[in-house]
């Protein structure tokens, strides 16, 4: 990946939610800065923030605190969390989201022309002829036949239905997608043919994704860098080769080793990671993931770990060295 310029940056993010007197951390100051054309891969847990962290920065929830710094041509950087409503009416366009599943994000009493075709309607001022001529030409791009765009999602596979919303989402021309678990719900070889797609589109336009996966061999294949979430806060975050071929942090080598490894002749040791996701209205004292670490120490009960460098990428983990000493 190029050296590009930064496009966005996320700073101190959390995202609290409130019920009867109850306070959740989704989220607690995750801050990382993301380059024009390349792919930040996010992973962990159910539970751990990787969907409200995304849907925070399109501002499809509000967060708490923090910002999200969009890094514009025109108007220099924009603080997309508190843009005023000329901000918003002129940069949404620019920040869009790909949903996780393909049959619950269309809507099925409009045909797919529509569904692509909304965006253009409530955002530009092209004429029916010209938003006509944009549909056709993202159809295309996204591999849906167009004699069929008349015709309502129900008839579609989960393949093409993922094909339908990466149009939907292309057709504003974005220049940041929030990818949430976008082939997590498709078949193993619709899922290579979607990935080969994204991967398509962001050399031809420039693009710049933040994917949301559980999948690790996914997350590895497309990402050029990786960030590694546990009960709301990053505990890892760094190159994907690296990352990969050496975990620093206990929680990131517990998700490697549990990853399928494709040659079934190559001996895995596997960890066993004993007990639950902790409560996350109750979390923790010290570093969250201590209850189920096996290189906990004393002091990982009482204080929490900040994120600091260590071997070029950002761990967040008392006792990293005795995990990375530890290697299967």
């Amino acid at each position: 990946m190029a050296e590009n310029r930064v496009i966005l940056e996320i700073k101190n993010l959390c995202k609290v939610y409130e019920s009867k007197g109850t306070h959740v951390k989704a989220l607690t100051d995750i801050s990382l800065t993301v380059r024009q054309g390349e792919t930040i891969g996010i992973v962990g847990e159910s539970g751990c923030g990787k969907t409200t962290l995304g849907r925070c920065v399109v501002r499809g929830i509000e967060a708490t605190s923090g910002e999200v710094l969009f890094h514009t041509e025109e108007d220099g950087v924009i603080d997309f969390l508190h843009a005023t409503r000329e901000q918003m009416k002129k940069y949404r366009r620019d920040i869009q989201m790909i949903f996780q599943d393909p049959y619950a994000s269309l809507d099925p009493r409009m045909t797919v022309f529509d569904i692509i075709s909304e965006p253009l309607r409530y955002n530009t001022t092209l004429n029916k002829r010209e938003i006509e001529q944009a549909v056709d030409r993202i159809a295309e791009q996204v591999g849906l036949n167009k004699a069929f765009l008349r015709r309502y999602p129900h008839a579609f596979s989960g393949g093409q239905r993922q094909r339908i919303g990466i149009a939907r989402s292309l057709i504003l021309q974005p220049k940041v997608i929030v990818c949430d678990e976008a082939v997590s719900a498709l078949d193993v070889s619709i899922q290579a043919q979607i990935i080969n797609l994204l991967e398509d589109l962001q050399r031809e336009y420039d693009l710049t994704y933040l994917f949301i996966s559980h999948a690790l061999s996914v997350v590895r294949h497309i990402s050029d860098r990786v960030m590694v979430m546990y009960l709301g806060r990053m505990v890892e975050f760094g190159g994907t080769g690296e990352l990969f071929s050496n975990p620093l942090h206990p929680y990131t080598k517990v998700l490697l080793c549990a990853a399928p490894q494709p040659d079934p002749d190559v001996a895995v040791d596997r960890i066993i990671l004993e007990g639950e996701v902790p409560n996350p209205a109750a979390p923790p004292s010290g570093c969250h993931f201590h209850p189920r670490c096996a290189y906990k120490t004393e002091r990982c009960e009482r204080e929490v770990p900040p994120l600091v460098e260590r071997e070029g990428r950002l761990v967040a983990c008392w006792n990293c060295a005795a995990c990375s000493g530890a290697r299967s």
